[in-house]
């Protein structure tokens, strides 16, 4: 199992992350697009990386509108996996 951060380590790691919050034990990214597609589209990208690193994130779609969350279930909280696909996510355009 994936060893849970410190509330230190998650501050210096979500320092280098743009646009993710904190909520709780979980890292939070809120984006919105022009449309429906575009949002989709967005969305049907995060399948590679989510498989490769077998971690998968909460994925919420209104609209044009995506929340993805990430938090590593079987720890209970924040892991290295977490910031290491917020970091793939947030190169994904």
């Amino acid at each position: 199992m994936a060893q849970l951060l410190t509330e230190a380590e998650i501050k210096q790691q979500l320092s280098n992350l743009s646009n993710w919050t904190l909520e709780g034990s979980k890292l939070q990214l809120n984006r919105t697009f022009q449309n429906f597609v575009q949002a989709i589209e967005f969305v049907n990208k995060l399948v590679e990386p989510a498989e490769s690193a077998g971690h998968h994130p909460d994925i919420e779609i209104s609209y044009n509108k995506v929340k993805i969350t990430l938090t590593t279930h079987d720890a209970g909280g924040l892991t290295q996996k977490d910031f290491d696909l917020a970091k793939e996510i947030s190169q994904i355009t």
